[in-house]
This record gives C-alpha cells, structure tokens and sequence, in this order.
C-alpha cells in the first residue's frame, strides 16, 4: 500500500470544534462567531468537555443549540475521566432524545486533586461501552496523537492504544493538532502497517496568539517547529504581525495535508472566526 492510500479513498469532511462559552458576554461572542463559521457549511461542528466533567450541562446545552439554530450536525465530547456508567448511559439517552447522532468519545484530563479516573480509565472502555448500550445510532470519533500522547509510554504503546479504540468501534479519529505534516504522514503510515484502516483527520490549530499557543501546546505534547517559534517570538506584541504569519504557515499546512490525501480538516476554532475565514477562503473551500 503506498503511502496514505487508506486515507484517500475516503469523503473529504471539513469541520469545527467549539467549546461551551462561561458567560453572557462570552455567549454573545460565540453566537456571532457560529453565525459566521455555520456559512461555510461544515459538516459537523464538536464542543468540548470540560476537565472531569466540570462544563457536563454548557456541553449538552451549546450542542443542542447548534443543532437545533444552524442545523449542522452537532458532536458532543464524551470524556472517561469523572464519568460513571449511569452518567454515560443517561447523557447518551438525552442525546438520542435531542437527534444527536456523532459523539467524540474521549480519555480527557485528570483535574487536580482527583486521584481515581472513575469507572472508566481509557477511551476505548468508553467506545465499548458506547456501543454496547447504542449500537451503531452513534458516529464516534476518537482522538489521535501523530507526535505522541504526552502521557503514553512510547509511539509503539501509544499506537497500540489507538488500536483498541478502533477496535472497540470507533468509526473514524480526529488528530491533535500539529505543525510538521511529516509527523502525521508517517503516523498514518503506521497506522496502515498495523491494519487501522478508519478516516484520521488532522486537527489544525489557527496561529493567532503565540503566548496561548505555547501553552496549549506545552500542555498537550504538540511540537511547534523552532523555525516557527524563532519567527513568532520575533513579533513580539505585534498581533497583526502573528495573525498573517499564522494564516500562511496554516494554510500551507492545510494544503499539503490535502494534496497528500487526508480525508479532510478539523479546525479548534476557539470560538473564534477570524482566523479559520482566512484559512478557509485562502483554501477556496467549497460550501458543501
């Protein structure tokens, strides 16, 4: 099999993550930016969990609003962490009341001071356990690490893990965001020699604020290229500067991920338009 073959035969699907916004004020700012991010006709749009279930009730409340006022399809993250099996089974139940069709099912992230992950310690318990009390009413995503899960022991564990979430009945898996498209080719690549054979679609992270994007990216084990780094730090304050820079590092990013073959984007948006416009229109995507 050449290199990305198993990607290539499948749909191209372009979509967005948000997460449910603290406040009024913050609600105001992400109805605008859905408004603005819905015209380009994703076909799904994900929301967030927050860490042990601390946004259980924003998550179902902005997924059901999206759903219900764009009439995109709305995926609620699901997260292990903090979850039992009757929470899972009763958010499921009120998703399937509420036509939800497409959940990201997560591992998620230990909040300080919680010393037992709850009934579920890995992802692929909850794929299973998804499947076993919904069938296949669900679409379910899972989550990719082209440059590792910062707490997996090695790339040969941490590929062994995405198998088992494939083989629970994940139906296909959106990346962590990353700079340097080798890590994904060759990820994918890998993928392919153990028999993996779903969609894997890159997440991509817009550049906009350098100083966020290093922490979210020391969090979370994403590499940012010292080239990119070295250009960013340069800026300095200079936001506009930053945003241009970002719009053409991202929108090369995107370009060669396509024409290599991946099976489309997934954009963190971060309840954010600007930047995924830009990248969007530089891209000449077509509204589906």
């Amino acid at each position: 099999m050449t290199p990305m073959e198993s990607q290539k035969k499948y749909p191209r699907i372009f979509s967005l993550e948000f997460f449910p916004p603290k406040n009024h004020e913050a609600e105001d700012a992400f109805r605008t930016n859905l408004a603005k991010l819905a015209a380009l006709k994703p076909k799904f749009c994900s929301v967030t969990f927050g860490a042990g279930g601390t946004t259980r009730e924003k998550t179902f409340e902005t997924v059901v609003e999206i759903q219900r006022n764009t009439g995109i399809e709305a995926a609620p993250h699901i997260s292990c962490i903090a979850s039992t099996k009757t929470s899972v089974r009763e958010v499921l139940e009120a998703y399937k009341n509420q036509g939800i069709r497409h959940i990201v099912a997560l591992r998620g992230d230990m909040p300080s001071g919680m010393l037992s992950p709850g009934e579920f310690r890995y992802a692929n318990e909850l794929v299973e356990f998804i499947r076993r009390e919904t069938g296949d009413h669900f679409h379910i995503e899972v989550a990719a690490y082209p440059e590792m899960h910062p707490q997996a022991a090695s790339m040969e564990a941490d590929l062994r893990n995405f198998k088992r979430k494939v083989e629970a009945g994940a139906d296909s898996a959106i990346t962590q965001y990353f700079y340097n498209p080798e890590a994904y080719f060759r990820f994918v690549d890998d993928c392919e020699k153990m028999g993996i054979d779903i969609p894997i679609v890159p997440g991509i992270m817009p550049i906009s604020n350098y100083t966020q994007l290093a922490r979210f990216s020391d969090a979370c084990g994403a590499d940012i290229p010292r080239w990119i780094r070295k250009r960013l730090e340069v800026f300095g304050d200079d936001r506009k500067s930053i945003r241009a820079f970002g719009l053409e590092v991202v929108t090369d990013l995107c370009r060669r991920l396509l024409e290599q073959g991946a099976p489309g984007l997934h954009f963190y948006t971060l309840n954010r338009a600007e930047a995924v416009l830009g990248i969007w229109r530089n891209m000449g995507i077509a509204a589906d």
